[in-house]
């Protein structure tokens, strides 16, 4: 399988072009998907300056091998928020933000729930709101790579 590196200044360059785009949503929170979904969520949290962001937790990957079912973990608290941006890295499959969009808007009928990715698969289920890249190969995003503790020295 081919891997194509993602780099922190592509990140960098992308997150900002992201932040103009989701400007005319202002989202008063975030609600990001671990862990693919969490780099991205902080640094655009950082750039809308919104603090309430949280997390919902899904398993659907072990590694680079698909799942049968999606897990879901967490509940978030919305109180009375009404503008909810979804963030994740990529819609690859699109099996894990159609299942979390489905329960989040049946759960939560009052709120306008829009997704954001840095990447997008022609070939997914699901397609985000707001995305940057089209992706046809895997994504080694650097902070799998980066930061992973098997490097070799």
């Amino acid at each position: 399988m081919f891997m194509k590196y993602y780099a922190y200044e592509d990140f960098k360059q992308d997150t900002n072009k992201l932040l103009k785009q989701i400007k005319e949503f202002q989202p008063e929170m975030i609600v990001g998907i671990a862990r693919g979904g969490l780099t991205l969520s902080h640094a655009l949290a950082e750039g809308l300056n919104i603090r309430d962001v949280q997390t919902l937790r899904t398993e659907l990957y072990d590694d680079t091998h698909k799942r049968d079912e999606i897990s879901i973990h967490n509940r978030c608290l919305f109180g009375d928020i009404k503008r909810v941006l979804v963030v994740d890295d990529i819609a690859d499959s699109g099996d894990t933000l159609k299942a979390v969009m489905h329960e989040l808007k049946s759960e939560n009928i009052d709120i306008e729930f829009r997704v954001c990715t840095l990447f997008y698969k022609k070939t997914s289920v699901y397609e985000p709101h707001y995305w940057i890249n089209e992706a046809d190969d895997w994504i080694d995003f650097f902070w799998e790579r980066d930061f992973s503790m098997v490097q070799s020295d």
